[in-house]
């Protein structure tokens, strides 16, 4: 005799498919951490892969970051929210060799919040369109919400595929910032429904 269906609708990500993730990617992070062997590359032949993935790991977390600062100059009641998920994605940068971004709350008007929430160093192309163009950013506050939650959860996949490629000490460090732009994902979609 099988059950009936649940009369709740799913409505996104439940925590146990969010901490099957993380556990997952925690997995993947020993397995990879084992091998210790060195890069393929040799000395002298460039940037090692481990280098690479932490450029493009810090450019996409201030890219990431900069997506937060529009939103929040484009909707300031979102700030206490995403405030600490903002400066959380700027320590993954940092983590990764990036530059600090400037806090948004630093800025006096709203209009200059998109432009000195992102560090001088940051190029505008890194910094993504919602950076460069407030204009990107949804009108109403779900539709933001929902922007970031889709930002965070391609660049936590993104990070997760990559494990395979680093050596061991990169890999645990993209697996904890994966696990955690998925925590973040939980947290832009709480309360959605």
């Amino acid at each position: 005799m099988s059950l009936p269906p649940s009369p709740r609708p799913f409505r996104g990500p439940r925590r146990r498919s969010l901490l099957a993730s993380a556990a997952g990617a925690a997995g993947t992070v020993l397995l990879v951490g084992c091998t210790g062997g060195p890069d393929s590359d040799g000395p002298g032949a460039g940037p090692s892969a481990a280098d690479r993935a932490r450029a493009r790991a810090a450019r996409d977390s201030e890219a990431l970051a900069g997506r937060y600062a529009a939103v929040i100059a484009a909707h300031p009641g979102l700030a206490e929210r995403l405030g600490p998920l903002r400066e959380e994605v700027v320590r993954h940068a940092e983590a990764f060799g990036g530059e600090r971004a400037a806090s948004p709350r630093a800025s006096s008007t709203a209009s200059s919040a998109a432009s000195a929430s992102v560090s001088p160093s940051v190029s505008a192309r890194a910094a993504g369109p919602a950076a460069r163009d407030a204009g990107a950013v949804p009108a109403d506050e779900k539709g933001a919400l929902g922007m970031l939650a889709d930002a965070e959860r391609k660049l936590a996949d993104r990070r997760a595929e990559a494990l395979l490629d680093v050596p061991g000490e990169t890999a645990r460090l993209l697996a904890s910032v994966a696990a955690a732009g998925a925590a973040h994902v939980f947290l832009l979609t709480e309360g959605d429904g």
